[in-house]
């Protein structure tokens, strides 16, 4: 299961960059605030994005409000986990 279903990301904006291709922000959360996976997973996100072509800037931003609950996945995630 990626973070994308399990309703981790919040946003995602692309916008131009000024001097060519395009600057991606994107708000991702975690299940609980004190997971110790933040940094981990906000830097592989980072990695990830800066990989496709024309993204020239990345930022990742932990955000926790709204607080991450169940029915922020969909219902085919929370059926392939067990989670009804």
């Amino acid at each position: 299961m990626n973070i994308a279903e399990l309703g981790l990301i919040y946003g995602c904006e692309v916008t131009p960059h000024p001097e060519g291709g395009h600057v991606v922000d994107v708000k991702m959360t975690l299940t609980a605030p004190g997971c110790g996976m933040g940094d981990i997973l906000a830097t592989e996100v980072d990695g990830k994005l800066r990989a496709l072509p024309g993204v020239r800037d990345v930022h990742v931003e932990l955000v926790f409000d709204p607080p991450w609950d169940l029915s922020m996945m969909p219902e085919s995630a929370r059926l392939a986990l067990g989670m009804y």
